[in-house]
């Protein structure tokens, strides 16, 4: 009974914390700007796509890592600039629009140039399970969480202890007002975007050798990570990494003691409840907008 509830608990946490990236990566966004990004599972899609077929070219994995980063990064920074600066101060439901636009010709763009194939990364470091009290644990899991709680360190430091970091979060309080003390709004939003999608690649890249990667798989990994984002609270930080978690742990004991028909089911089970009962997260502010 013990090692099934930990093999579940595995399993959802080491999905969680995917779903924490991007969730994250959602709250920057919205911290920054307002915008809700419903692009960011294309990111995400993009980061593994990258990396994949850079392996598959003979790319060392290190460095096809890093340019399917890059990639994702350089995504990001061209869809804020083509298509969000251009919006200026539109309603945030023109905004969301644009995003869901900007989404489909991300995915159209990669059917096109990369086709409809679905394609492997190599594990990081094997693929012998680790034996923990009768469960098991992939060298791969351990990737992933590992490296969320180093992307979560390092973006706490860069919000606490740089004047970079705190510009985003005055922006975040106050547009207006950081604006009067000299801060580049418009630069602020530009570095959310790229660090946003960074995160989505890295989420990407780091299952990737656990699951195969599709130019679709974006769809559902985003639709999670936004639901993962409203749980914790939008624009909260902790909110997107325990909401992320949360959301893993729920779609895994869900699979594993009722049925996997409903695991996918869940999270929209678990939104709705939030939007109900609780709608500003559970780390979120008090006010909230309806869009």
């Amino acid at each position: 009974m013990l090692s099934e509830l930990l093999q579940f608990l595995f399993s959802g946490l080491t999905v969680g914390a995917m779903y924490a990236l991007a969730a994250v990566g959602f709250s920057l966004i919205y911290s920054a700007s307002g915008v809700i990004n419903f692009a960011q599972g294309e990111f995400i899609m993009l980061g593994g796509m990258s990396a994949a077929l850079l392996v598959q070219a003979g790319v060392p994995l290190p460095l096809a890592i890093s340019l399917a980063v890059l990639v994702a990064t350089v995504a990001g920074l061209i869809v804020e600039k083509l298509a969000i600066e251009p919006a200026g101060n539109s309603e945030v439901v023109t905004l969301v629009i644009i995003t869901i636009g900007a989404s489909l010709t991300l995915r159209g763009l990669v059917e096109v140039f990369l086709g409809k194939g679905n394609h492997a990364l190599p594990a990081f470091s094997g693929e012998e399970p680790i034996a923990i009290l009768g469960a098991t644990l992939m060298p791969q899991s351990l990737w992933v969480m590992g490296v969320t709680l180093v992307v979560v360190v390092a973006l706490a430091l860069f919000f606490g202890r740089t004047a970079l970091g705190k510009a985003v979060l005055a922006t975040s309080c106050n547009k207006l007002a950081a604006q009067l003390v000299g801060v580049n709004t418009r630069f602020i939003l530009l570095l959310a975007f790229g660090l946003s999608a960074a995160l989505g690649a890295v989420g990407g890249i780091l299952v990737a050798p656990m699951t195969y990667t599709s130019y679709d798989v974006g769809i559902m990994i985003g639709l999670k990570g936004f639901v993962a984002a409203a749980l914790g609270g939008l624009g909260s930080g902790i909110g997107a990494i325990v909401g992320g978690l949360l959301l893993g742990v729920v779609e895994a004991m869900t699979a594993g003691y009722i049925s996997s028909a409903y695991k996918d089911a869940m999270p929209f089970v678990l939104i709705l409840l939030i939007l109900f009962f609780l709608p500003q997260g559970l780390f979120g502010k008090k006010t909230t907008d309806r869009v």
